[in-house]
């Protein structure tokens, strides 16, 4: 039996192996190779494929999971640190880019209502290339990351009411505000179901699941919330998108998110996969080739108009130059859900056929480019930022100043105020040290300063931000930001002002290690190799190997800068020779049963080394440990007993010590410490 969808499956996997491992060899991004794909194989290519609709459902699955696994990794804290960014920017920049778009179509001779319908049409980006793509480069959490994600968070809310005032803008205005009042109520429903479910009922349905210790039921029960918040708040008029994405915060407040990230992430590559496909199969080549030079006109004229009015509502909002140019690039293309909005311009007679095809040619091609653009972005910040610009525009427009110590000196700048940045500035503290904290999130400042933290607002790749924080007379600068570039130049500079400080980084990539000690670092903390010689160290101590040759091999990895990792050599560094490391031996923990024959003898009675060949080295009584007990230490109901000896040898007497509930009751009478 054929099944048609599987043939038409089929051919988008080859397909896009094949156009992905020539982007590969030609250093293009993924996404475009799905893009061609789509191109190739959808219906003004090639026609391969035919089920049209069935891809489009897979790449809604796809925008589903990668959605919701972007909410897992955000959570509903981080969120809220982007409030100030979705209840102002986004308004904004949808009202600017809907604004502007109004302005150049009048220009051209567009009636109002058209206008305003193609400046909606403008004002949304795309939020499944865009997380995806900041997602792949790990900035889902910087600056940048969170101010893009605050914006497409309120576009797509912003979506909804577009397409409610579509029929006003043709002119069929009935029951509009009765739909109004009832979008305004589901989304006060929505809000509530997500905290409640976020607070309470998700939180008890994994850990009732986690007891189960079953992957399948585990796995299920996640796709189960997934789905079902999707689906609940699609009825309420949200996109999928967003549906998933507050799906993925309900999820992220459980103490298993990061495990059912893992469960989740081969899913969602599949199907996001289908989603760029989806896209590719819309774009019309033929009409490409007939207006060449106006839909390259109308694309570039899109990302620029977007770029300069999605930068400026960043830069408004207070965030320094350089995150408004990487957000503003971010932002630049049109987004899926304007697919949607112009299918109901189509049925409301705002947009002729003429006008679908040449937007839906735009768009394809905005989108396409995006990570082209994402990718080049840092060099165009950089490069804009060696103009002669005013400093209040360079370093943000809202700054929360702390005035400066001048007498503050020998003391330690952490930049960044994340979960390393606290946990330093809490070690610092702790051992009275002087520090001074540069945080780029105004709303962290403004907690933070409220708590007493030193801490102000600025980007501290510029000079005067860290002026102001005496850097000439700073001891130790710790950099604890997750932007790769803005660290790369915040250590340049802070090397240029001061030569003798003492820089240490954190990044979360080993391919910034040698640039970051190029740049001027004396310490660069990759989390993968810290991660690599926290495993090691355990690896060692399981083969007794002594404390002091572990610590030793941990002081020459950190003190060569981690060259044994990144180099292939094997021969870089090594531990002293040992032909024994005793591994036929382990430590095992067993609780006295209160039926155990061992109860109140002493260890000379119970004899456990010359019978069994087993040494009893500790034993926790009461939350105490003692250590080395002595032949006339009695053993005692609920004590932990730890054993050094062979397994076999251990495991022999384990019953002795812990009874099954499955034995009979007597089974203690049969052992006699005489036998023993």
């Amino acid at each position: 039996m054929e099944i048609p969808l599987l043939y038409d499956i089929c051919i988008i996997f080859v397909l896009s192996i094949c156009c992905l491992l020539i982007c590969h060899r030609l250093h293009v991004p993924a996404i475009v190779g799905f893009l061609l794909t789509g191109l190739i194989a959808g219906p003004h290519g090639l026609a391969l494929v035919q089920a049209d609709g069935e891809v489009e459902i897979l790449a809604e699955v796809g925008i589903i999971l990668l959605l919701f696994t972007i909410g897992i990794e955000f959570s509903l804290d981080h969120l809220l640190q982007v409030k100030r960014t979705v209840l102002i920017g986004g308004p904004l920049q949808v009202g600017f880019t809907l604004l502007a778009t109004f302005i150049i179509a009048r220009h051209f001779g567009m009636v109002a209502n058209q206008a305003i319908f193609v400046g909606c049409l403008s004002a949304v980006s795309s939020t499944v290339i865009v997380m995806k793509l900041l997602q792949e480069r790990d900035e889902t959490r910087t600056p940048h990351g969170r101010t893009a994600l605050g914006i497409l968070i309120f576009q797509d809310i912003a979506i909804v009411p577009m397409i409610l005032i579509t029929p006003i803008l043709a002119g069929e205005a009935s029951e509009v505000n009765q739909a109004l009042i009832s979008l305004l109520a589901k989304g006060a429903v929505m809000v509530v179901v997500v905290i409640v479910g976020a607070k309470y009922v998700v939180p008890l349905m994994l850990s009732q699941v986690l007891r189960t210790r079953s992957r399948e039921v585990f796995l299920l029960s996640v796709l189960a919330i997934c789905l079902a918040v999707t689906w609940v708040t699609s009825i309420f008029g949200v996109s999928l998108a967003l549906g998933a994405f507050l799906a993925g915060l309900i999820v992220s407040e459980s103490e298993s998110s990061h495990d059912a990230l893992g469960h989740i992430s081969p899913f969602r590559d599949v199907f996001t996969s289908f989603f760029f496909v989806s896209v590719g199969m819309l774009f019309d080549f033929h009409v490409l080739i007939e207006k060449p030079l106006l839909i390259a006109g109308l694309a570039i004229g899109v990302l620029a108009a977007k770029s300069i009015v999605a930068g400026a509502v960043t830069s408004s909002i207070g965030y320094p130059l350089r995150t408004a140019i990487l957000a503003g690039l971010a932002l630049s293309q049109v987004g899926e859900f304007a697919f949607i909005l112009s299918n109901e311009g189509i049925k409301h007679g705002l947009f002729s056929e003429a006008n679908y095809k040449l937007f839906l040619a735009v768009s394809v091609i905005t989108m396409a480019a995006t990570p082209i653009v994402v990718s080049v972005s840092g060099r165009v910040a950089d490069g804009i930022l060696r103009l002669r610009l005013p400093k209040r525009l360079v370093s943000g427009l809202r700054q929360t100043h702390s005035k400066p110590n001048p007498e503050q000196s020998n003391h330690i700048i952490i930049i960044g105020f994340g979960i390393n940045g606290k946990n330093v500035a809490k070690a610092a503290a702790a051992a009275e040290l002087p520090y001074v904290v540069i945080e780029m999130n105004n709303e962290i400042v403004r907690s933070a300063r409220t708590n007493g933290e030193p801490i102000f607002f600025g980007d501290a790749v510029h000079d005067a931000v860290l002026h102001h924080a005496n850097i000439k007379s700073a001891r130790v600068v710790v950099v604890a930001i997750s932007d790769d570039a803005s660290s790369r130049r915040i250590v340049g500079t802070a090397r240029a002002l001061n030569h003798a400080a003492h820089i240490i980084v954190r990044t979360r990539h080993i391919a910034e290690v040698e640039p970051l000690y190029h740049a001027g670092a004396n310490e660069v903390i990759p989390e993968e190799f810290e991660t690599s010689v926290e495993i090691f160290t355990r690896v060692l101590m399981e083969y007794l190997v002594p404390h002091d040759e572990i610590e030793r091999f941990i002081a020459d990895v950190r003190a060569d800068g981690y060259k044994m990792f990144r180099t292939p050599s094997k021969d870089m560094l090594s531990l002293p020779h040992r032909d024994v490391h005793l591994p036929d031996l382990e430590i095992s923990v067993l609780r006295v049963d209160k039926r155990s024959p061992f109860v109140e003898k002493t260890l000379e009675e119970i004899k456990l080394r010359k019978t069994f060949e087993v040494s009893v080295v500790a034993i926790l009584r009461n939350g105490q440990v003692l250590p080395n007990p002595h032949g006339d230490m009695r053993i005692e109901v609920d004590d932990e007993v730890y054993l050094l000896g062979h397994p076999e040898k251990i495991a022999q007497i384990a019953d002795l010590f812990d009874f099954p509930e499955s034995q009979d009751s007597t089974r203690s009478e049969d052992f006699s410490l005489n036998e023993i």
